[in-house]
């Protein structure tokens, strides 16, 4: 799912389940008689670090929550959050879909601007924050590309689900970033093409019938429950829940793919776009 193209988003640090977290997290420190700093050394994490944690400007992550729910001995008070707090990392309008993206068995996914969330390097997202404006603070652009990194955990599951992207020749083409981000991301490309539960394909811009024309849109198949769509644009998203209008997003997806490249043909032309870098 696109995830990168809204133009503007709220912080929304020191509010709702992060600022309840960091609440507890401090009670509970408070209460073992341990410093800021003190509790940093014992996790592995600076003492500014800390503070951010308690108050809701950072999004702690699963093991540090582990570590300090065993510290100070919660009893589970801080683990229970995890889930909560991970969905936290995204903005605000993704979290439903990226719940139902890490739980999915299979995905369909066409893109006409960048290259999905999911297929994305660390230096490529990192380069597409920063050409973000307004512009993000450094602290944001951090922890959205740690987000992004966790969303490719689905990659590795196990059984192992089926993901499917089809991209326009331009995604794979613009030099967003410059030369060595636009290299990484291609040969990043080739290796996630290689894998056996993934099929990348490209759209060429000179196919005269591409009915993709209405723009980028995800199908979304859970492990249990039905399929729901995925729509974002400019900061906005819609999950698609009515049966008609999914079944009518599948087939779409399904005419894209065959009117693009093959996934062999596809990986080719990534490859010959590598060469030219």
């Amino acid at each position: 799912m696109p995830e990168e193209q809204q133009p503007h988003e709220a912080h929304e640090s020191g509010t709702g389940i992060l600022a309840v977290v960091g609440r507890q997290l401090k009670l509970l420190r408070v209460a073992a008689g341990l410093e800021r700093a003190q509790l940093g050394a014992l996790t592995g994490y600076s003492a500014s670090t800390i503070a951010a944690f308690e108050q809701g400007r950072r999004v702690p992550p699963p093991k540090f929550i582990d570590q300090a729910d065993d510290i100070l001995r919660a009893h589970g008070l801080l683990s229970t959050s995890k889930e909560e707090v991970a969905r936290a990392q995204y903005p605000a309008f993704f979290r439903d879909a990226a719940r139902i993206e890490a739980e999915a068995a299979e995905l369909s996914v066409y893109d006409t601007v960048v290259i999905n969330g999911l297929l994305q390097t660390e230096e490529y997202t990192r380069a597409l924050l920063k050409e973000r404006r307004p512009l993000l603070d450094e602290a944001t652009i951090d922890q959205r590309v740690a987000a992004r990194q966790a969303r490719q955990e689905i990659f590795p599951r196990w059984p192992a689900p089926l993901l499917s992207f089809v991209m326009e020749e331009y995604v794979v083409t613009r030099g967003l970033g410059g030369r060595e981000v636009r290299r990484g991301q291609l040969e990043h490309l080739l290796l996630t093409g290689q894998k056996r539960n993934v099929e990348i394909q490209v759209m060429p811009a000179d196919r005269e019938d591409n009915a993709g024309v209405d723009g980028p849109f995800t199908v979304l198949i859970p492990q249990h429950g039905e399929p729901v769509g995925y729509l974002e644009v400019q900061g906005r998203s819609t999950l698609v829940t009515e049966r008609r209008e999914v079944r009518a997003l599948a087939a779409r997806y399904g005419i894209i793919r065959a009117q693009a490249l093959t996934p062999r043909e596809s990986l080719a032309f990534i490859e010959k776009q590598l060469g030219e870098v």
